[in-house]
């Protein structure tokens, strides 16, 4: 492949401090695609999750959704399988021209990806660098931090705030000198918790002149909050990611979007070496943005399940973060690995553990009859 780095991006990349080690890992990445790097995509990092246990298990693990596509979707993608031998390139502009619709925006505003982890990371090596910081809440998606210190970008993480309910430290972020990539999931991961929509908006009103604000709104169908899309239209410096991987359940067909201002998605375009698309996801996506109740049916569904889970975990005196995600944080008040490990012995396998909160565990909401197995097992190995 012929080299995407040239020589003016080269000095572009060392006159934001990249050391000539870091400018070699960006171009093999670039070079390679982004997506094909360790640890540099969504499914990668769900590995972090993984774990050996038997097929016929409890996986509550990863942040998937266990209903998967709906009818309407299924049925779309089942339609392009003859049509595997050819690109059609059409399919992804089809998602596009809806989701632009539907959000209010003009189509040069939203560009479609396969899944957002490629944006995401994108849009790390575009405006962070050694000097200009990725920043995040901390616990939060490691993906982006990730791939900032791969590169070598600086990364500040900052904790989430409890008394708001683990909700974002806006002003905390703000306050990050020569900020680059100000990244805030909402609700958060793995916390499932809620940064204020006006918190959000006094962040990009008094973000680090030249910082980008990145809205990670993978789980906002399922909070109900309010969108940030107009931020977007008022052609403001954010980023928005969205994916078809979690309400709408297809996180293996892989299907996102970023929404942005023209010159902001041409930044991360730079950084892209394919426009090609799974046409089964694109196809299933099409189908799903036009099923009218299928995001409100599903919110409830979800929305009940977890209930259900929260008031056991009451009645047992078991710790918990309440969350408006279909993920919550659980404190065992311990070491979580052997409560890991009893779960899998039970055929439940549940999250994984952030450093910063060593005794929680991340518990994905699962089916109704999957979460009472989850709570029957719980229970067991906590006694």
């Amino acid at each position: 492949m012929q080299s995407v780095l040239n020589v003016d991006l080269k000095r572009e990349f060392m006159n934001r401090g990249f050391s000539r080690r870091s400018f070699g890992r960006i171009a093999a990445m670039v070079g390679g695609g982004v997506a094909a790097m360790p640890f540099f995509n969504e499914p990668a990092l769900a590995q972090l999750s993984r774990v050996e246990a038997p097929p016929d298990s409890v996986f509550i693990n990863s942040n998937e959704n266990p209903m998967g596509p709906c009818p309407e979707a299924r049925e779309a993608c089942a339609s392009m399988i003859p049509f595997g031998g050819r690109y059609r390139f059409g399919e992804g502009d089809k998602v596009r021209s809806i989701l632009a619709e539907q959000e209010g925006l003009a189509k040069d505003h939203v560009q479609i990806f396969p899944g957002s982890s490629a944006p995401l990371h994108q849009a790390v090596i575009a405006f962070t660098s050694p000097s200009k910081p990725f920043v995040a809440g901390d616990p939060g998606y490691e993906a982006g931090g990730r791939a900032a210190g791969y590169i070598g970008a600086k990364v500040v993480s900052i904790p989430l705030v409890k008394d708001k309910g683990y909700a974002h430290d806006v002003r905390a972020m703000a306050a990050v000198e020569n900020a680059g990539l100000i990244y805030i999931c909402n609700p958060n991961n793995p916390t499932g918790t809620l940064t204020p929509k006006e918190d959000i908006e006094w962040l990009i009103a008094n973000k680090p002149a030249g910082a980008i604000v990145m809205i990670d709104e993978a789980y906002t169908h399922i909070s109900g909050a309010e969108f940030h899309s107009p931020a977007v239209a008022a052609d403001k410096d954010v980023i928005i990611l969205r994916t078809f991987s979690k309400i709408y359940g297809m996180a293996g067909l892989r299907a996102g979007a970023a929404l942005a201002r023209p010159d902001l998605l041409q930044k991360l375009s730079i950084y892209s070496h394919t426009s090609m698309l799974p046409i089964t996801g694109m196809a299933a996506a099409s189908a799903s943005l036009q099923v009218k109740d299928l995001v409100p049916t599903r919110r409830r569904i979800i929305a009940e399940v977890r209930q259900d889970t929260f008031n056991f975990l009451e009645r047992k005196r078991f710790s918990y973060v309440p969350s408006v995600s279909n993920c919550f944080m659980v404190d065992v008040k311990r070491d979580p690995r052997p409560v890991i490990a009893g779960l899998v012995k039970e055929k439940v396998v549940i999250g994984r553990v952030w450093p910063s909160w060593p005794t929680h565990v991340r518990v994905t909401v699962g089916t109704k009859e999957e979460m009472l197995k989850f709570q029957a097992a719980f229970a067991k190995v906590m006694a």
